[in-house]
């Protein structure tokens, strides 16, 4: 089929090929607010900048962290904020970890690039609260995020970049050019030197880089070429990477194992 005939909505549309998609959002709402309620003392906000949004939750484990785990949450970088995904931090607290879920601001606000700003200057004062190795995960445009942190030119203090040790992205947007071709690019706005400047798979990892790419079996096909293209694309680096399809996962829960501290996708992410 050629290019120009390809329906690149559909192709990144994930709600209209879940059943019962519109019941997740709620359901997150629900687990995340109770997982809230229950950690009391060991959950604390910090705020990274001066934007509205501009905030980290933090959650820390009994005892001495590990190290610090963050997740990005998804959303096409145009939506939702961790409240709808803090209960995901309890499989890497269970395991010892300290966890860090930022808020970032969205799109049309500002830009993808800034965005990426926001995220280095989130991990960046994460960081500072916490010791340790630092692991990062992300979902969608989170996936996205995450993976140019491990960029050379990521916006991270170079002691801190030293520090990222794993990254899982997940359903991860490595390659933005697409999304140019979609109804999203309405609020994102993506110019051709953007979506060449921010897509991971045409940037260059840091040396050393360990990455997990992890898609759901069950997801749209761009999307499992997506996770499988930034895997292989930075094989031909100083990289350790792996491409996963998780059987019966689709967009929507392939990110659920992160709750359960023995899951196959936090040991990809953990061990």
């Amino acid at each position: 089929m050629a290019e120009e005939s390809r329906d690149w909505d559909d192709a990144y549309a994930n709600g209209a090929y879940i059943p019962g998609a519109a019941d997740y959002p709620p359901r997150w709402i629900a687990a995340a607010t109770a997982f809230k309620d229950k950690m009391g003392g060991r959950h604390s906000v910090i705020r990274y900048g001066a934007g509205e949004r501009n905030l980290v939750d933090l959650f820390r484990p009994l005892g001495t962290p590990k190290g610090l785990a963050v997740f990005v949450h998804g959303g096409y970088w145009m939506r939702f904020d961790p409240s709808y995904w803090l209960h995901l931090a309890a499989g890497a607290m269970d395991r010892g970890w300290a966890v860090g879920l930022p808020t970032y601001t969205l799109a049309p606000e500002i830009r993808i690039s800034e965005i990426t700003q926001e995220i280095g200057q989130a991990l960046a004062s994460a960081a500072e609260q916490i010791d340790g190795p630092i692991h990062l995960a992300g979902h969608s445009a989170g996936g996205h995020l995450v993976s140019r942190m491990a960029c050379v030119d990521a916006p991270l203090p170079e002691a801190v970049a030293e520090r990222v040790a794993r990254v899982l992205s997940i359903s991860g947007v490595h390659d933005l050019r697409p999304l140019r071709r979609t109804a999203l690019n309405h609020t994102l706005g993506i110019t051709a030197a953007e979506a060449e400047a921010e897509s991971p798979c045409l940037l260059i990892p840091r040396e050393g880089t360990d990455l997990v790419c992890w898609v759901g079996a069950d997801e749209r096909p761009e999307f499992i070429r997506q996770n499988a293209l930034l895997a292989n694309v930075w094989t031909g680096f100083d990289t350790i990477t792996l491409a996963v399809e998780d059987p019966g996962k689709h967009h929507f829960d392939v990110i659920d194992g992160l709750a359960d501290a023995e899951s196959p996708i936090m040991q990809a992410w953990m061990e």
